[in-house]
């Protein structure tokens, strides 16, 4: 893959000391490569690595056998180690865990100027990354009173004002209700529209993993299966297995074709499915 951002090539890493066993979120010969601009999710049940693997991808992980590039760059490098994360930024579930300062806008401007980003650069970037994320008109808000969507919205401000090419986000929505979590996702779809910035979400909410590009799942530390959300949903058995729900439109969808409805293994999402049944091939397809 010539494009390739991310290129993470036989992988492993175990938590274990010594010859034990290996530990839970161990990796073993992981390989994966995200192009630049691609909306990558990971999922898989707990303990199957996911998160161990999204540490990897910046450099908070090193492996102990195989090796990770960013941009070329060797993970494994001390000297490559700065450069890696300002590429690679990352969020994590708490946002509360990320936010640093008294007001949004101080927090925001903390990664970039810890990069050396000098006025009036740093406020402008600090103007553009609330604009992209949808929080401008809380900028001078304090943190601690926000929702947790609007947190988490600017610890991915924060890591957008460092101009990152890829954003790594381990389970964001985890610890947020409904709407937070909506918020969220909604803030990583226009931040690629706008952007094209590469996104690797790490999640277990199949609906979510229903926007990305590409899925790929992992058990036991291993890449299990990897392709489009329509390919990869399509082994709804699999997933079952490995204790993961379909999104709900596809669970409906699926149903429905075990009625005898023809409804296309192309829709992903409940507009997608509502507009189909609205539609006059719906009536044709029962």
């Amino acid at each position: 893959m010539a494009d390739a951002l991310l290129d993470v090539q036989e992988v492993s890493f175990s938590y274990a000391a010594g010859g034990a066993t290996p530990a839970v979120g161990a990796l073993s010969g992981v390989s994966l490569r995200v192009r630049r601009g691609e909306f990558v999710a990971i999922v898989g049940p707990n303990g199957s690595g996911k998160s161990t693997l999204a540490r990897h991808l910046n450099g908070l992980l090193v492996p102990q056998q195989g090796r990770v590039l960013v941009d070329g760059m060797d993970t494994r490098d001390p000297a490559a180690v700065w450069e890696i994360r300002r590429r690679v930024g990352m969020v994590f579930q708490n946002p509360d865990n990320q936010l640093v300062a008294t007001t949004v806008e101080e927090d925001v401007a903390f990664g970039p100027e810890n990069l050396g980003i000098a006025h009036p650069e740093l406020g402008q970037r600090v103007e553009w990354a609330l604009d992209v994320v949808g929080m401008s008109a809380f900028r001078r808000h304090a943190p601690h009173r926000l929702s947790g969507g609007q947190k988490q919205r600017v610890a991915i401000a924060g890591v957008l004002a460092m101009r990152p090419s890829c954003i790594v986000l381990d389970e964001p929505t985890s610890m947020l209700d409904p709407e937070g979590q909506q918020e969220v996702m909604d803030a990583l779809v226009e931040l690629r529209r706008k952007l094209g910035v590469a996104v690797v979400l790490i999640t277990h909410r199949m609906r979510e993993a229903a926007l990305a590009d590409r899925v790929v799942v992992m058990h036991q530390g291993r890449i299990l299966h990897e392709g489009s959300p329509g390919a990869v949903f399509q082994q709804a058995d699999l997933l079952r297995r490995l204790g993961l729900d379909l999104p709900p439109a596809i669970a409906l969808a699926e149903r429905l074709r075990r009625l005898g409805v023809d409804v296309p293994a192309a829709i992903l999402t409940p507009r997608e499915l509502v507009e189909w049944l609205c539609s006059p091939s719906s009536v044709s397809a029962t």
